[in-house]
């Protein structure tokens, strides 16, 4: 699956997108398996209340299935303007 990161988390993980193989069940398992990786990871995640999520362009929980997921998309809250 692809995933995207934005604002912030881009920059603490040096990659605007990335491929992922992964045998993750939830967003939360791919989140664990991320952090894992490099200290990197683990500093951009470091925070989940600071990071929504979006799978396949739609809001999403970090509870959320990744079955049949395309894409994973994190990045912090908006705010209106």
């Amino acid at each position: 699956m692809d995933v995207l990161y934005f604002a912030w988390v881009r920059e603490r993980i040096g990659l605007p997108k990335e491929r992922v193989e992964t045998n993750a069940a939830t967003v939360s398992d791919l989140v664990t398996e991320l952090r894992a990786r490099e200290p990197r990871y683990e500093a951009a995640f470091a925070d989940l209340s600071a990071l929504r999520v979006a799978l396949d362009q739609e809001l999403s929980d970090f509870d959320a299935p990744l079955s049949g997921v395309r894409e994973v998309a994190f990045f912090p809250p908006m705010t209106g303007g």
